[in-house]
Formats: structure tokens, C-alpha cells, sequence
């Protein structure tokens, strides 16, 4: 279980919800087969090997959010109404009127609605208690968004944060690159995105890539702003922070991601919270220093220039 993308915000103060607690109000919520008239349908699904909702290693819990959604694509539901539509014209020896098709459209999407294949997807967050930290594994803030207003529905008060710096985030980047003002144990890698500010939206982009300090710092007199940077943090993870404080790209360093050699079903649950301990050991610090590097004790000044 080691996260790649990962959304960050803050617990809400005082929490002291228990791992028991926690997943006895989970339970009331767990992922239920979509009814013939749904569309989609959300909820708890186990989290770990260890068949639990909540997964605890140490004080770190993990949990994770079912999202099943049926496929139904409307190139299906045209044809099926067409099809459907040349047999009842054949049959009343007249073509079908605009609301006689309005209507059997409405009924060929109820018929297939009830026979569409799902796909589930899972998406799993994890809670850090003692660091103050609720992370989602989501590309995206919406998705995980999702997670956070069901587990706020399923525990009746959840008033997170998202991860935001006392400080604009793109300023104090671009500081990096122009004066090397690199916080402590941060390295800047061959990842980075400027954007321009105006309506034109153009865009630099280095994926994997040296890039010539010259030609940032042109780019950024010229209005560009960054608004994603690859880094390293002490060797042991790198990773893409973006203008949301957003973590992109997680890898940790040094550390195989091949299955362990035993292959049973004891060995894949031992290696899940060997895994899940190390994650949340090198997040957890990671988080803080990106939160102190943006934060009013940081040592950059946004204004120098």
C-alpha cells in the first residue's frame, strides 16, 4: 500500500475518534450493489488483507471509498432506440413522432440501465492522528472530495483543511529557482511547468528533463508562473508538488516495489503493513517539511527580487 498521488488536508483539532469507533460508524455505510435505477452508488469496502474496514498500523489508519458506476454509454442507448424504433414503425405502419421517440428513449435507458456492466473503483485515504494529516490517494481534488464528504456523512462531523501554505505557493517556488532558496533536504529535480497568467494559458513543460536554469528564469521575467515542480527529499522520496500543494508522483527511493518472495496469503497481509509502515514513517515527515516550507516561518522572502 504505498500511495502515488496523494491529496493533503489538515484533521479537524482535537480529533480523537478511535480505530473501534471509527469503523463501527463505517460500518452503516459500506458499498451496497447499485438498484436497478441507480446509476452509481458509493461506500465503505474492506481496506486491507487483514478484511477490516479500518486497517491500523501503530496510531496510522487506513481506510477506503467503493465507487461503482454503471456503464451505459449513450452510443448504446441511441442505437438500441433506433433498433427499437424501426420494429414499432414497421408494426403501426407509421414512423415514430418526436415524443413517441422521447418516450421509448426513456424506456430502452431504464431496460439497459438494469443489465449494465459496473466498474468499481476504490480509492483509499489514511488518517494520521498524531501528525494531524488526512491524505487521499487521488489524482484529483474532486475525487477526493468524494471521500471526504461521504466520511463526513458516515461520521456526522469531518471539518478538514486542505494543505495551504501562509504564503502563495507559486512565488515561493519560482524563488527556488531563480535564487536556490531550496528548504533543507529538498533537491530540485527534471520535472517543472510554468504557466503564462494571462488568457493565452501557454505552457513550458520539462517531464523528466534537464532544464536550463537560464531559460526558466526567462520564462518567469516574461510572466510564466510555476506551477509544478519536481523534488527530492532527502533521498528517500521523490516526487511533483504542484501550485495546490498537491503531491504528484510519489516514489519512494531505495525501496522495491516487487511482491515478497513468500506468495502467501499470511506474507501478503505482513507485507501490506510492512509496506503501509513505511509509507506513513516517510509521509508523515515529508508533510511537515512541505507544510514549514510554505508556511510564515519560511526563510524565503515571496518579494525577493
Amino acid at each position: 500500500m504505498l500511495f502515488k498521488n496523494l491529496v493533503v488536508y489538515r484533521l479537524p483539532e482535537g480529533w480523537s475518534l478511535s480505530a473501534a469507533d471509527l469503523e463501527q460508524r463505517l460500518e452503516r455505510s459500506t458499498l451496497q450493489p447499485c438498484g436497478p435505477l441507480e446509476m452509481s452508488c458509493r461506500g465503505w469496502v474492506i481496506a486491507s488483507p487483514t478484511g477490516r474496514l479500518v486497517h491500523t498500523v501503530g496510531q496510522h489508519q487506513l481506510i477506503a471509498l467503493g465507487t461503482e458506476q454503471k456503464l451505459l454509454p449513450s452510443s448504446v442507448i441511441r442505437q438500441f432506440t433506433k433498433d427499437r424504433a424501426v420494429e414499432i414503425a414497421a408494426e403501426q405502419g407509421f414512423p415514430l413522432g418526436r415524443r413517441q421517440m422521447r418516450d421509448l428513449k426513456l424506456r430502452v435507458t431504464e431496460e439497459l440501465r438494469a443489465r449494465a456492466l459496473t466498474r468499481r473503483v476504490v480509492t483509499a485515504a489514511w488518517i494520521d492522528p498524531v501528525g494531524g494529516w488526512f491524505v487521499v490517494e487521488a489524482a484529483s481534488a474532486n475525487r477526493a472530495e468524494q471521500v471526504v464528504e461521504f466520511l463526513r456523512k458516515s461520521i456526522d462531523s469531518f471539518a478538514v483543511q486542505p494543505l495551504k501554505g501562509d504564503r502563495s505557493p507559486q512565488p515561493r517556488m519560482a524563488a527556488w529557482l531563480l535564487y536556490g532558496d531550496v528548504p533543507q533536504d529538498f533537491l530540485i529535480e527534471n520535472d517543472l511547468e510554468l504557466k503564462a497568467a494571462d488568457k493565452s494559458k501557454a505552457t513550458v513543460r520539462y517531464s523528466r528533463h534537464p532544464f536550463e536554469p537560464r531559460q526558466v528564469q526567462t520564462h518567469i521575467e516574461n510572466g510564466l508562473v510555476v506551477t509544478r515542480v519536481g523534488l527530492s527529499w532527502s533521498g528517500r522520496v521523490s516526487f511533483v508538488l504542484n501550485e495546490k500543494l498537491e503531491v504528484k508522483r510519489v516514489e519512494f527511493l531505495g525501496i522495491s516495489s516487487e511482491p515478497g518472495d513468500g506468495g502467501g496469503e499470511a506474507d501478503a497481509a505482513e507485507q501490506f503493513d510492512i509496506d503501509f509502515a513505511l509509507m506513513t514513517g516517510e509521509l508523515s515527515q515529508l508533510l511537515v517539511q512541505v507544510d514549514a516550507a510554505f508556511g510564515a516561518t519560511a526563510a524565503t522572502e515571496d518579494s525577493r527580487g
